[in-house]
């Protein structure tokens, strides 16, 4: 179904926000040093979603102090067309927002391209994957699917938005899918099984005992899954 580069890759991008925010380049460059692609840069405005994070000034400090840093920029904000430069300008490696933020979808993609940015929409769970066109998809370079609702800490994983991931990965095949939310050891292989290449995670990461390990066990179960699907 692939073949060479073109190939599904498995990406790490363990989420910031479950780092020791006093130190949080450190921490950021901790978990790249022991094997993360990517920094999952969790940006929040308070109005989308109800909690408030982190903004362009931040990432543009980590991106300062890390400069080879690949920083996946979730967008969880009412307006994504507004923050695309401002993150831009701030070293965002990829741009991730909200298919309910906007009704203008492909504005905000040709924005976040404009700007030398890979373009990612986020599903939430009560968001169906036939909202996305084929047309909208042959933009993108990944999808997001939530396992959790957005700004909100302390929710278990849904196993319930395996069957949009399946969708997704029996629809496109050679598609970054994401998924954010609850994934861990217990979640992964249920996660790869059903399409997700690229896994968010936070405090089974950055609390692990020995985050090389856990890094490299999340790993194993995505590639597991390519090897198999792929060969």
């Amino acid at each position: 179904m692939c073949g060479g580069s073109s190939c599904l890759q498995s990406i790490i991008a363990p989420s910031a926000l479950a780092s020791d925010f006093g130190k949080l380049a450190s921490e950021c460059q901790r978990v790249l040093d022991d094997g993360a692609d990517w920094l999952h840069m969790d940006v929040m405005d308070g109005h989308f979603v109800p909690n408030i994070t982190m903004g362009a000034p931040v990432l543009e400090w980590v991106k300062k102090a890390i400069p080879d840093i690949k920083m996946d920029c979730h967008m969880m904000v009412a307006n994504p067309l507004q923050w695309v430069e401002p993150v831009a300008k701030a070293g965002g490696y990829q741009y991730t927002f909200h298919y309910e933020a906007t009704d203008d979808h492909m504005a905000v993609i040709k924005e976040i391209k404009k700007h030398g940015m890979r373009a990612a929409i986020a599903l939430n769970p009560s968001t169906p994957a036939s909202v996305l066109s084929d047309e909208l998809i042959a933009q993108l370079d990944m999808v997001l699917v939530m396992t959790v609702w957005p700004g909100k800490g302390g929710q278990k994983f849904m196993p319930e938005q395996m069957p949009k991931l399946r969708n997704l990965r029996e629809r496109y095949a050679k598609l970054d899918l994401q998924v954010d939310g609850g994934v861990g050891p217990k979640t992964i292989d249920e996660c790869t099984q059903s399409g997700a290449n690229v896994a968010v995670a936070g405090t089974a990461v950055f609390g692990a005992q020995d985050v090389k390990q856990a890094i490299l066990d999340m790993r194993k179960s995505i590639d597991g899954q390519i090897a198999k699907e792929y060969k």
